[in-house]
């Protein structure tokens, strides 16, 4: 990816609150970690997030009810192998970020830092948040990224993003007592009218803000959709000591 592309994708990322690089990671970068998402989730290999254990519209009322066993996310994915590793901390991705931050990037592995399904039936749908709402640091402008390890579309719960979002003011009455955008606001329904769903390939790549407003649909494909998502904040900024954001140490990336 030439610098001037680099440079035009951080300038919407700004701008917007979130911008798709198409095919950032190779078609046998995908394929192998698909693959290995693929047999950790077959294997149930831990720990992992249970949709029964969001309780988000749609999941499984308890681990014992019909579709009870429906993972959510296979956590930790920094530590699941040198795949996830290579990916997270890739040459392509620190390159991006220093352009963003003008900083050194750090992995958080608290934050993300997983593999998300959206399975047909029993996943269920994500309302509009932002992210930083449960995140502890010094400063705001962090970024996740999102590798579509399939197609993504609004029908399979491909990500939908309200543009500049990230640079609003709103109040916390905007919001319900979960930290949800609530959609019965006039305010915010302005809002989510002018929501958009940017359809991806295996390879693409979204970078968004934290504070960008985002959802997700149920899955009403026959497939599983996978992705694997990470988040980064710039090493002059640092999780408060004491919450959760600082619970285990980040990573710096080589640039």
């Amino acid at each position: 990816m030439s610098a001037s592309s680099v440079a035009e994708q951080v300038a919407t990322l700004r701008n917007q609150g979130f911008v798709v690089a198409r095919q950032m990671a190779s078609p046998d970068t995908v394929k192998a970690i698909r693959a290995e998402a693929q047999r950790q989730l077959a294997e149930a290999i831990g720990p992992l997030e249970y949709e029964a254990d969001v309780q988000y519209p749609g999941a499984p009322a308890s681990r014992q009810a019909q579709g009870g066993a429906t993972a959510r996310r296979l956590l930790n994915a920094y530590d699941r192998g040198p795949l996830f590793q290579a990916w997270a901390t890739s040459p392509a991705v620190a390159g991006w970020l220093h352009t963003y931050f003008a900083n050194t990037p750090v992995l958080s592995r608290v934050h993300h830092n997983c593999v998300m399904t959206k399975h047909p039936a029993y996943g269920s749908l994500t309302g509009w948040h932002q992210d930083i709402r449960y995140w502890s640091f010094s400063d705001d402008d962090l970024v996740s990224t999102w590798l579509a390890l399939g197609q993504e579309t609004a029908d399979n719960g491909g990500l939908f993003f309200l543009p500049e979002s990230h640079a609003a003011s709103f109040s916390s009455s905007q919001f319900d007592e979960q930290k949800f955008f609530r959609a019965d606001m006039p305010e915010n329904q302005n809002w989510i009218d002018r929501a958009v769903c940017p359809e991806l390939q295996p390879g693409d790549v979204v970078f968004f803000h934290c504070r960008t407003l985002h959802a997700a649909r149920q899955n009403s494909s026959d497939q599983v959709k996978l992705s694997l998502v990470h988040t980064y904040y710039p090493q002059t900024t640092t999780p408060l000591p004491g919450t959760r954001s600082a619970s285990v140490p980040g990573v710096p990336l080589a640039t």
